[in-house]
């Protein structure tokens, strides 16, 4: 049996990571077997990897530099944890995936995309069933995720210019893969979002015994 790959994307301080654990929880709760998992990060490698890329000066790394990081701790994270969670049969949820470096380092720095999409290939040459973007005004995005008050603040340390370009670059994502993403309106409160994710979720996933 096949497993279920859900990745949740968006702007710093959109909600994303909330949304990805209310929809795990969610689902374990209808008897789903589900591994919550995050990026970067996941396996003991990339969580390494997570340090140096989301800590420090904005200026630490070259966008160039910053791809081949992502790229190095996407791959350990989809051998050691997301590819044998698939093959066992479970679901997968990752708060983030390609999806990211596609726009943040694809697009940061010039254009890159090119060279994403091509480490993309060679290196994962896996996409996710079914992408969540939660969509967020980027200036209350922002205002959000820096009043986090944590150490992991280097994209957010960009500025408002950058959320915005992030914001459109999710967006023209979704319009080029309307198959796999499902934009949500991540203004609204948490409960209601929350319950627009799970009912696109059910949706989309295999059914099982236990879905009433």
């Amino acid at each position: 049996m096949s497993g279920f790959f859900i990745s949740f994307e968006g702007i710093d301080g959109s909600g994303k990571s909330t949304q990805a654990k209310l929809l795990a929880r969610a689902l374990e709760d209808k008897g789903r077997d589900v591994i919550l998992t995050r990026e970067p990060g996941g396996s003991p490698g990339a969580e390494e990897i997570r340090r140096l890329v989301l800590e420090g000066d904005p200026d630490r790394w070259s966008a160039q530099t910053e791809l081949l990081l992502f790229t190095a701790a996407r791959r350990d994270h989809l051998e050691r944890l997301i590819d044998p969670a698939l093959q066992a049969g479970k679901i997968v949820i990752t708060d983030r995936f390609a999806d990211s470096t596609r726009i943040y380092q694809g697009t940061r720095s010039g254009d890159l995309r090119a060279m994403v999409d091509k480490l993309h290939e060679l290196m994962i040459a896996r996409e996710p069933d079914l992408t969540f973007l939660i969509d967020m005004d980027p200036d209350t995005g922002l205002a959000r995720a820096k009043g986090r008050g944590g150490t992991e603040e280097r994209f957010e340390d960009f500025g408002a210019d950058l959320q915005r370009k992030m914001r459109a670059g999710f967006l023209d994502l979704a319009r080029q893969a309307p198959d796999r993403f499902r934009v949500i309106d991540g203004s609204r409160d948490i409960d209601t979002v929350a319950a627009d994710v799970l009912d696109a979720a059910r949706a989309a996933l295999p059914k099982a015994p236990t879905d009433a």
